[in-house]
């Protein structure tokens, strides 16, 4: 007999979710926690359950009767046994490989010995002969094989690449301690304290100190206080810190932060930046400049920064930028805690396992329509405007290669005109026009004479500029890609996207985000693509993570003779 659940479930582990069903939202909640949006037109939107989404689940402590008991409750048809089998498998193959320190080397987290215990003899087996992983293992005694130490963070990276979440119950080197204490008021005046959902975000990652704790990633949408929750683990932890952020303007912004909500004093804080080099018992720096070299033959010698301090916490802010040096480099500091704060795991690379392996597995979550509903976050009105092109531009793009039909596309002069009249529609609102491609924006902010902020744009004309955004001097901002991250506008209501990297859903989460902070006027998140082209085609996969957050989007047509 059916039942009327929302859900279709199929024997390839996809989940079928029908939109219009009473049950939508309370089922898209339910699925978030353990599976992937894969895809979402109008109608129905697809998931799927993978080993990766199943441990993360694990991890945070969903369990496996919630999640099966969960599916059936909400499944329009019996759920396919193999699926049920697959689940089970998949989320009972978390905590099966358990790393811990050697007897006798309680205090050897860098130098000494490592035990991987396996209880399932078949896996032991498996796992003991697998000859991507022999090289890690020292000794084999009964059920246990026994590391290196320092290979910690190489063998979690190589286990998950095979198939085998890792449970890292080592625990964490002390660090250098550091007294960090959040204020009840800050330097504003303005009464603080952590809300409700951060509180449980900082007790989720530090777990009460204990050895599951202390590691990992926290979700939360870009305006909900991702920055604050940072500072909430640091006043738990209480060690000398590392933060790692994605710019100069993000650096100001966690030193600025830092000072408000804690006691914290300004000659505490260090910048290891391009302009200034400097260590103190807080520390913040870019991936940019970890990853600097000077010239591609040459070591990244800014790495060092990881090693060379007693640092006892390391955060990683927007954990889904983490370039590939720095994932290496994270393989030598397993023995620190470590938070990665994010508005979404989605990597372009593919990568998510490597930020499960050296960074944690997720351990807190909270969808974007939740914080919205209880007015954390703005309001947000989505819409996609579809525009043609001119005859000459339809047949240059027409005749062009492939690698050169995007750019001609996002780079639509019609797309000036529709900008002229959104702007014009907004005349009491806070405006940012966002591109991709500096040409495109240099034309729009010209032809329009509107304030730029680019790559090349210097430190303090940037910071001068967005002062005045803030004070409503200027009403109205072209930024290129350089405003995706840590860019602070609280007032901003309105985004024009006139171009995006491709099909970059993380991109699209953080735009999104710059006009999320909560305010009495509706935020509107406008998307602006060429009718019928590539860049089309991608808009759709870009908009597939703020589907999963519930947000829809309206189409429209602008056609310019």
């Amino acid at each position: 007999m059916s039942n009327p659940g929302p859900l279709i479930i199929q024997s390839d582990n996809t989940l079928m979710l029908e939109v219009e069903h009473p049950a939508y939202e309370d089922s898209r909640d339910f699925l978030a926690a353990f599976a992937e949006l894969v895809k979402s037109p109008e109608f129905i939107h697809t998931y799927r359950v993978t080993p990766l989404s199943l441990w993360n689940a694990a991890a945070v402590g969903m369990e496996i009767d919630e999640i099966t008991t969960g599916l059936e409750d909400r499944a329009k048809y019996a759920v396919p046994t193999t699926v049920l089998a697959s689940i089970a498998e998949w989320h009972g193959a978390y905590g099966k490989l358990i790393l811990e320190r050697a007897e006798g080397q309680q205090n050897a987290l860098t130098t000494g010995r490592l035990r991987l215990t396996v209880d399932d003899s078949v896996l032991l087996e498996r796992i003991y002969l697998d000859k991507t992983l022999q090289r890690f293992w020292l000794e084999r005694v009964g059920n246990a094989l026994f590391v290196q130490a320092m290979e910690r963070g190489n063998l979690k990276q190589a286990l998950i690449k095979a198939g085998y979440p890792v449970k890292d119950l080592c625990g964490y080197l002390k660090g250098a301690p550091l007294e960090i204490e959040l204020r009840d008021v800050d330097t504003d005046g303005n009464p603080f304290a952590l809300r409700d959902y951060q509180k449980d975000a900082t007790e989720a990652f530090y777990h009460s100190g204990r050895v599951t704790g202390g590691s990992g990633v926290i979700v939360l949408p870009c305006g909900s206080g991702k920055t604050i929750i940072g500072i909430g683990a640091m006043a738990r932890i209480s060690n000398q810190t590392l933060i790692v952020t994605t710019n100069n303007v993000s650096v100001h912004q966690w030193r600025d932060e830092l000072i408000a909500k804690s006691h914290i004093t300004a000659e505490q804080i260090g910048e290891f930046t391009g302009t200034m080099k400097t260590i103190r018992p807080i520390t913040i720096t870019t991936y940019q400049m970890l990853t600097h070299r000077s010239d591609k033959n040459a070591p990244m010698k800014n790495l060092e920064i990881f090693t060379e301090q007693e640092w006892g916490f390391i955060v990683y802010d927007e954990v889904h930028m983490l370039p590939a040096p720095v994932f290496r480099a994270t393989t030598a500091i397993q023995a620190r805690r470590r938070l990665g704060l994010t508005a979404t795991l989605v990597r372009e690379d593919g990568k998510e396992d490597e930020v499960f392996a050296l960074i944690g597995p997720k351990r807190y979550d909270v969808p974007w329509k939740v914080l919205e509903e209880r007015g954390y976050i703005a309001e947000a009105y989505c819409t996609e405007y579809r525009v043609n092109m001119p005859r000459d531009i339809e047949e240059e793009y027409a005749y062009a290669p492939k690698r050169q039909k995007f750019r001609i596309a996002a780079e639509n002069p019609n797309k000036l005109t529709l900008v002229r009249q959104l702007i014009a529609n907004h005349q009491d609102d806070q405006i940012l026009v966002i591109g991709q491609y500096i040409s495109q924006i240099e034309t729009i902010a010209k032809r329009l004479d509107l304030p730029l902020i680019m790559g090349k744009t210097k430190q303090a004309e940037r910071e001068k500029l967005y002062d005045a955004f803030k004070r409503g001097e200027i009403q109205t901002l072209v930024v290129s890609k350089v405003a995706n991250f840590a860019v602070d506008l609280p007032d901003a209501n309105v985004m024009i996207q006139v171009s995006g990297t491709y099909g970059s859903r993380q991109e699209e989460a953080q735009r999104l985000g710059r006009i999320l902070r909560p305010k009495r006027k509706r935020s509107h998140f406008y998307t602006l693509v060429s009718q019928d082209t590539t860049e089309q085609e991608f808009g759709i996969n870009r908009q597939l993570f703020l589907v999963e957050q519930g947000y829809k989007y309206q189409i429209h047509y602008f056609e310019q003779l």
